[in-house]
């Protein structure tokens, strides 16, 4: 064998491939580590404080409204209530506000025990179709609502925009309408990229069983911002959608009457609904985990960071010399010809 052949597997020299790059190799040394917990300690609790402080002063309120939007006469068997035509589903609730609210007030609604992210139910729908007006038989993932009983394709097709949840509320204090303005909830990128603006709801929700709330097929999809807000999937089964946001205070105190449409059947798989009302703060809604993260790691830090000093004053150990490290005593250097 030649001696080309015999070094043709041979790596190319480098610094980097030999690591000999320079690199920081710092020593831990007491100090080193005593400085860095208490750095990290006096870092993280300030900012814990900061974010608590922020999220309790989040005014917040949430109703449950599935149980006592039943009839007596059905609390027994609440399908029988919400799969009957023939009976009203209005039902009206009265919220006693805690804290003045404060303009932009963010109406949710909450669904629990509905898993959002199965599998089967995530992957039925058609992206493509949703954008496209000429992609309207593309419907391969969307079964099986995908076409209707005379061959008809259904758009949009699939699970999730069949299941589109279809309570509605409307709010009043002091006899007058509070006005719930429905536009700008959705993502800008889902109204610009996901959902075409020249692509309409066709024989949405014409089958033989209905899922949820229909479709003004003369809005294209761009423009349904419920539904854009319904379609991005929930990862959790206890999850929270955006219904539309109040421009105007309520004062603390105020009575607020809800006047609830009970329409989705959550009682089929035991599920639970809410409305929540929320202001917000520089850190989003009310979420007190993250401040108590900060807290805690900013207080175990502290924690580690005495103990440390404890026992180096007390029991002490002899530091190693550290001029016998690898990377402080002379390499020994290769000649990239002999490899």
């Amino acid at each position: 064998m030649d001696q080309k052949n015999k070094n043709s597997n041979k790596p190319i020299y480098s610094r980097f491939s030999q690591q000999e790059l320079h690199a920081w190799k710092p020593i831990l040394t007491p100090g080193w580590v005593i400085a860095s917990y208490i750095a990290i300690g006096a870092l993280f609790i300030p900012i814990g404080f900061l974010a608590w402080s922020a999220s309790d002063r989040v005014v917040e309120i949430v109703d449950r409204y599935d149980e006592h939007c039943v009839p007596e006469d059905f609390s027994s068997n609440p399908q029988s209530f919400i799969q009957n035509p023939g009976i009203k589903k209005t039902c009206t609730r009265t919220i006693i506000v805690p804290k003045k609210l404060v303009a932009p007030i963010f109406v949710y609604y909450q669904l629990e025990n509905f898993y959002q992210n199965h599998r089967r139910f995530v992957k039925s729908r058609s992206d493509k179709q949703l954008r496209d007006p000429k992609a309207e038989n593309d419907t391969k993932h969307c079964l099986p609502e995908a076409y209707t009983a005379d061959n008809k394709p259904i758009v949009p097709c699939g699970l999730i925009a069949w299941s589109l949840f279809n309570d509605t509320y409307k709010l009043s204090t002091r006899g007058k309408e509070i006005s719930i303005e429905r536009k700008g909830i959705a993502w800008k990128s889902d109204a610009k990229a996901k959902f075409g603006s020249n692509v309409y709801p066709k024989n949405f929700q014409k089958g033989g069983l209905v899922g949820g709330a229909t479709l003004d097929e003369t809005i294209p999809l761009s423009k349904q911002e419920d539904l854009m807000v319904w379609m991005r999937t929930a990862a959790l089964p206890t999850f929270r959608k955006l219904y539309g946001k109040i421009n105007t205070d309520i004062e603390a105190h105020d009575t607020i009457k809800v006047e609830i449409e009970n329409n989705y059947n959550t009682y089929k798989f035991g599920g639970r609904k809410k409305l929540v009302l929320s202001t917000t703060t520089w850190i989003g809604g009310k979420n007190d985990f993250v401040g108590v993260a900060y807290i805690s790691v900013g207080g175990i830090c502290l924690f580690m960071a005495i103990n440390f000093i404890l026992l180096y004053v007390f029991r002490p150990r002899r530091l190693g010399d550290p001029s016998y490290l690898s990377w402080n005593r002379h390499p020994i250097t290769l000649n990239p010809s002999s490899l």
